[in-house]
């Protein structure tokens, strides 16, 4: 199928809109929905398929299939040896997005195809924002992984930042949370703080858990480690996670990356015991994975698990973090860096040879 009949397709409301052209009663639509997002065969349960849809829908399901599926198509997996899997992932316009298949039946999934906010310890964001994920794409990624193993929690913690694709990542969080049978709470929001994210999860239909990217109680620091996060202060970011962590029966999830000498130090540990003593709040914190090219390192394990032993004296539910994917170099956004860059090197060597091939 072409490119282009399958971008009219990145969204779910387009893929409804398609259902509803072919004869799809909403019964129908819900059950095609279910088989999508779960995986299951419309072969299966008290009425096959030839039973409950119209002869039109029917029809066009194996074109409306081949679609879904090029819409999200595993390009090659790295499993690690705490149990995760990191998948790169092809798009259908030939682009490739990051998910990751985690221990205890998680996925981590991209929202966007690079990031605009540039934190300088990620790969992700080295080169800008190339586009949005369409809400169907960032779907496609959990039938994908569903398709390889169970999935009973989606993190939206991949490339991108959600709050910059808010009505994608919303759309795919209310599928999820209804047709996909994720439960709400197993549906993580991870954001660096945008002011749209209180606004609207508040008052979406699904409400997801929210994930708040911290990595430092100092708001200079935070300047620099996030150059293009909002300016809102830290103490102001946890005020307005825990007033929503309150109204939903979540705990908000904050993340923090441990980069040696620079938010590692006992000082930044008892700012976090400052923000936190007494609120609805998880405290992740995650050793750096490490990345090449960037000049920044992963601080010993030991000291890690110190700070993770001082936090939890002094009240703060603290979790350390294995970082997925150490062993196999998949940091967010190498896999798909390396990709792109052996992409690019065959690319420059085929133009290479044709300019050294004689005419005949």
């Amino acid at each position: 199928m072409a490119g282009a009949s399958i971008r009219t397709l990145m969204r779910i409301e387009h893929i409804r809109q398609r259902l509803r052209a072919a004869g799809a009663k909403p019964c129908h639509e819900a059950r095609l929905m279910r088989a999508w997002t779960q995986v299951l065969p419309l072969d299966g349960g008290p009425r096959p398929a030839e039973h409950f849809l119209p002869l039109a829908v029917r029809e066009a399901l194996p074109a409306l299939t081949d679609t879904l599926d090029g819409l999200a198509r595993l390009r090659s997996s790295h499993p690690a040896e705490d149990g995760s899997v990191r998948l790169l992932v092809d798009l259908a316009d030939g682009q490739t997005v990051e998910s990751v298949l985690l221990p205890r039946d998680g996925l981590c999934v991209s929202s966007q195809l690079g990031c605009a906010v540039g934190c300088v310890f990620c790969m992700t964001g080295r080169d800008g924002l190339i586009r949005q994920l369409g809400s169907a794409e960032i779907v496609a990624q959990v039938a994908l992984a569903r398709r390889m193993r169970a999935v009973k929690k989606v993190v939206f913690m991949g490339m991108g930042e959600p709050a910059h694709n808010l009505e994608n990542v919303l759309e795919a969080i209310e599928l999820l949370g209804n047709d996909g049978a994720i439960g709400h709470k197993n549906l993580v929001f991870s954001t660096v703080g945008d002011p749209r994210v209180f606004d609207a999860l508040p008052r979406a239909v699904v409400k997801p858990a929210l994930a708040l990217s911290l990595h430092t109680t100092n708001a200079e620091l935070r300047e620099r480690l996030l150059p293009r996060a909002p300016r809102i202060a830290p103490e102001e970011l946890v005020e307005r996670a825990e007033h929503y962590a309150r109204n939903t029966g979540y705990p908000v999830q904050y993340q923090w990356t441990l980069l040696e000498g620079i938010n590692d130090s006992q000082q930044e540990m008892e700012g976090i015991v400052r923000l936190l003593k007494g609120r609805y709040a998880v405290m992740n914190l995650i050793p750096y994975n490490t990345v090449d090219g960037l000049d920044f390192r992963r601080p010993d394990w030991e000291r890690a698990a110190a700070h993770a032993r001082f936090l939890h004296r002094h009240g703060i539910l603290t979790k350390l973090r294995h970082s997925a994917g150490q062993e196999v170099d998949g940091g967010c956004g190498q896999l798909r860096a390396r990709h792109v860059t052996v992409v690019r090197r065959r690319r420059d060597e085929t133009a290479q040879t044709q300019s050294e091939t004689p005419a005949v």
